[in-house]
């Protein structure tokens, strides 16, 4: 069996938009470039981890007003938006022990960029997949993190792969075939963000064509696919009880991607947590209901004299 084809090719910088930026960062044995928008300048900070198959656009209905109120970075996680797209072939690190696209890398990542930037602790805001990444530095990091905005987070359904099943996806046949399985998501991607909202009819033209985006970057379906092989249970659910600093969970109450009852079981186990429901919503209400959510945020951070 011959090699894939490569899918379409475009260099990041052809895609960037008014506020990006681009940084090099230390990462799991090598350097990642990673992309970022930030704004505000307070000395109060804030990171914001989109969930997957987005990128920082996710965060575009609320990154200006959370940057009035601290200095609010988001950034796009590997194997999304316009951040290099690491591979087994270029990478300088050891992929079988610090796979770049794992779960504990990517804390790493979240982690070097603070440094990068000159933050010494950030309150962590993570949506879906973004929220386990953030949990994960929380538990990893905890003296760099002061606190957490979960918004409808994946933690008691994430990861969950059998053995078998990462054997499979790691096989040589399947990291062939794997891009093309990756590129499917064109077909489905679509009706799986229309699941995302309340209101699917809210999704424009402009906001599919800015979910879009990242898929014209060089390699973007390999490294989906990568980031698929490395997906392994977290083990988030044993640890909540370590997680003792400040949590806010956010959850919309149409939430079919991670169902609002797993965001209130989270919300009880979680020792230190407050928990809002976002009325006729779904998995992203930053996007969909974006104002609900910064008046959710804005009196957590109060609470926090940040």
């Amino acid at each position: 069996m011959g090699p894939v084809k490569p899918a379409a090719r475009a260099a990041p910088a052809t895609l960037v938009g008014p506020n990006s930026r681009f940084v090099d960062v230390p990462y799991a044995g090598d350097t990642l470039t990673v992309h970022y928008e930030e704004m505000g300048k307070s000395e109060s900070a804030l990171v914001l981890l989109h969930g997957f198959a987005a990128s920082t656009f996710s965060w575009r209905e609320v990154l200006p007003t959370l940057g009035q109120w601290g200095r609010a970075v988001a950034y796009d996680r590997p194997a999304f938006g316009l951040t290099e797209r690491p591979l087994p072939e270029t990478w300088q690190g050891d992929w079988a022990t610090q796979n770049p696209y794992s779960a504990g890398a990517q804390a790493q990542l979240t982690v070097g960029l603070m440094d990068q930037l000159g933050i010494d602790q950030a309150v962590l805001v993570g949506n879906s997949a973004g929220g386990a990444v953030a949990m994960l530095t929380a538990l990893a990091y905890p003296e760099r993190v002061k606190a957490l905005v979960l918004i409808d987070p994946a933690v008691y359904n994430s990861g969950n792969q059998s053995p078998i099943a990462h054997w499979l996806l790691n096989t040589p046949q399947m990291r062939r075939l794997g891009p093309l399985v990756a590129r499917q998501i064109q077909g489905w991607g679509l009706k799986f963000a229309r699941s995302a909202w309340h209101d699917p009819t809210q999704i424009t033209g402009a906001i599919w064509a800015g979910y879009q985006k990242p898929l014209q970057v060089a390699d973007w379906d390999r490294a989906l696919w990568e980031l698929t092989a490395a997906n392994a249970p977290a083990g988030l659910p044993e640890r909540l009880a370590e997680l003792s600093l400040p949590v806010l969970v956010i959850t919309g109450d149409d939430d079919r991607i991670v169902p609002m009852a797993l965001s209130v079981k989270l919300a009880a186990e979680l020792p230190n947590a407050k928990l809002v429901v976002v009325p006729a919503c779904g998995h992203v209400p930053h996007e969909e209901c974006p104002q609900a959510v910064l008046d959710a945020i804005q009196t957590f951070l109060a609470g926090l004299e940040l």
